[in-house]
């Protein structure tokens, strides 16, 4: 069987890359490195890459921008794989405004040249794509919230397991980020309603792990993490520091995502993260990271929050697990502070000599 990840030295990708290696598919990863040249040296994935060509059995690494239509169709036309995951993508809203075009030629344009890719030469294998939570745009906000001692929760008792599949995406602030993965997610449906390819997005929470090359504009978890052991002050943008994210482990993501592949659906939708005993403010990571390194956080405020950002977002996963009940989240939120902070100081010692 024949897999092909895009985004493969990410975090999503690398983790799904080995995942499906370790139960002996061929692997074919799709990477060009673009998150360097979208956030700076802190955003280089060089080091995942090499990881998964050193380690894994039967890896094959393609540089290939999915931006090039002919590269890709040119790349799905040779390899004609099994199955899809597409979680290549410009990650950020805050980046996004300062590279539109960039961001929708990456985000939606190249989605659509993976899924015309599909159509014309593997119809039949199941399509993947990681989309976000950001496709509700700042509506979440609307919801009728609490203020408890370190964060911010919903008082309404619809939401109580979270937000569903079927709250709206229209007439909210998305960021330009958000409006190019709209595009992308309504895409990956239509190609499956329309021409029958078996597909779905997953709006993910906050994806993470010990394997993310976590940056100030994405990847909240891991940067906040390094910047408690590296002493480097961490922003806090507004909202009192009690927003509110849930945190799903990578390998949770990989192992729903095989669930998909072997029981696939056409053109469905998924909201995928921590659900709300994985949930996390930044109050309350600031003290789990303080306890697990014996740092303390050293943080600025800002009162102005970030364009569209949500106060309060976790996830319903009970569609998932209606459709799925063999797959739940296995890694706790302990795990994946315990993780992070222990690849941190691995490869802090690890740079120091």
């Amino acid at each position: 069987m024949k897999l092909l990840v895009t985004g493969s030295s990410g975090l999503i990708g690398s983790e799904v890359s080995t995942y499906f290696d370790s139960l002996g598919w061929e692997v074919h990863g799709l990477d060009n490195n673009q998150r360097e040249v979208f956030f700076g040296p802190g955003g280089n994935t060089r080091w995942n890459q090499e990881r998964l060509q050193k380690t894994l059995c039967s890896f094959s690494h393609h540089e290939v921008d999915i931006r090039d239509r002919k590269g890709i169709l040119d790349l799905l036309k040779e390899i004609r794989p099994d199955a899809i995951v597409h979680t290549a993508a410009q990650p950020s809203h805050d980046r996004a405004a300062a590279i539109p075009f960039d961001d929708f030629d990456t985000n939606a344009v190249g989605t659509l040249n993976l899924l015309e890719g599909c159509r014309q030469f593997s119809p039949e294998a199941p399509f993947v794509h990681l989309s976000t939570n950001k496709v509700y745009g700042d509506r979440p906000n609307q919801i009728r919230l609490i203020e408890k001692e370190s964060r911010w929760d919903y008082d309404d008792t619809e939401y109580e397991n979270g937000i569903p599949e079927t709250f709206s995406i229209d007439q909210s602030k998305h960021s330009l980020f958000g409006a190019s993965k709209v595009a992308a997610d309504v895409m990956v449906q239509e190609y499956g309603r329309y021409f029958g390819i078996p597909s779905c997005c997953l709006r993910g929470g906050c994806l993470t792990g010990p394997n993310h090359s976590g940056v100030e504009l994405h990847g909240f978890l891991s940067y906040l993490i390094k910047c408690n052991l590296e002493q480097k002050e961490y922003t806090v943008f507004g909202y009192k520091g009690k927003q509110v994210r849930d945190n799903i482990h990578s390998l949770d993501v990989a192992k729903f995502i095989h669930a998909f592949i072997e029981k696939p659906r056409y053109g469905e939708v998924y909201n995928i993260g921590g659900g709300k005993e994985n949930s996390v403010s930044m109050l309350e990571a600031f003290d789990r990271v303080e306890k697990l390194t014996g740092k303390k956080q050293i943080y600025r405020y800002l009162d102005q929050n970030r364009a569209g950002d949500h106060i309060c977002y976790y996830s319903d996963l009970r569609k998932m697990k209606e459709h799925y009940p063999q797959w739940g989240i296995m890694k706790s939120l302990d795990d994946i502070f315990g993780e992070i902070v222990e690849s941190g100081l691995y490869s802090r010692k690890a740079t120091l000599g």
